[in-house]
């Protein structure tokens, strides 16, 4: 299967339309077409409909294939790449929003740094394929459990931190006298649903074990990125938070009280290819590697 081909088919299935992926791939239309009907022909089946254009049932099972296969060959080119390179004098990190600690920043070098904050699920395959030289990573898990990441090219992690949860309330909250919580007892709850800003709570229902899609009902949902905006929202009444405790230090009117169970921890990994990091990467890397943080 011809690569260049597949990522002409995969724009077409994206746009549907020949027109609108020649232009976004700078090719003619007639040029489109032909590599799609090369693609059919070798594979010996039709991949779309014409009118509208639209993936065939094997062409649908064609997409669920090509964003890894492409991913990977992009990330096996930009590793090869990397020889040939010269020592960088600039970093990239690409970083989810809650993989930000205060000491996370405080570690980044004076001068030359990029920093992108992306959904931790976009991070693994932004260093695969060299738009970041490091990507920090976060999640739930149980304490020194490494973190479950996609398989997208051969990474190699290494843990930063590992910092206690905490359930964000409003001060009045019945429960906000207590020591610690059992997200069991929560299930009933109204959470805020932050993806991008907190820890995603589908996560939270397969941690709790129940049955799919039960529990965890969303009063809330916020699209943005800022853990404290998120944190406000909970001191505010609007719903129930789970964040990290350095996350709500210094919220007004936000009261973190210590999940007691199940036993998790929120971590931290820092992420890079298979080759060791040099120049400022390397430097951040040893910082990140030597700071003294919670659950270290």
């Amino acid at each position: 299967m011809d690569p260049h081909l597949l990522r002409t088919y995969v724009a077409v299935a994206r746009h549907a339309s020949f027109s609108e992926a020649a232009r976004d791939l700078g090719y003619t239309q007639s040029a489109v077409s032909q590599h799609v009907a090369a693609l059919e022909a070798d594979l010996g089946l039709p991949l779309l409909t014409r009118r509208p254009v639209a993936p065939t049932a094997a062409g649908e099972r064609l997409l669920e294939h090509a964003g890894s296969l492409l991913l990977r060959l992009d990330a096996a080119r930009a590793d090869l790449a990397r020889f040939a390179a010269a020592p960088r004098e600039t970093l990239t990190l690409a970083a989810a929003p809650l993989a930000l600690h205060p000491d996370v920043l405080a570690a980044l070098p004076a001068t030359g740094v990029t920093l992108r904050t992306l959904p931790r699920d976009e991070i693994p395959a932004a260093v695969a394929v060299g738009e970041a030289e490091l990507g920090l990573v976060d999640g739930l898990t149980a304490s020194s459990d490494p973190l479950r990441l996609p398989d997208v090219a051969p990474l190699t992690a290494r843990r930063v931190a590992e910092e206690p949860l905490a359930v964000v309330l409003p001060a009045g909250h019945p429960l906000a006298g207590r020591t610690g919580l059992d997200l069991a007892d929560l299930v009933d709850a109204r959470w805020l649903d932050a993806p991008g800003a907190g820890l995603p709570l589908d996560r939270l229902r397969a941690v709790h074990g129940g049955p799919a899609g039960h529990g965890f009902r969303t009063a809330l949902r916020y699209d943005g990125t800022d853990a404290r905006t998120l944190a406000t929202l909970a001191a505010a009444g609007h719903g129930l938070a789970l964040l990290p405790a350095f996350a709500v230090a210094g919220v007004p009117g936000a009261v973190p009280v210590p999940l007691a169970a199940p036993r998790l921890v929120h971590r931290t990994e820092l992420l890079h290819t298979g080759r060791e990091p040099d120049g400022p990467a390397a430097e951040l890397a040893r910082r990140l590697a030597t700071r003294p943080t919670a659950g270290r």
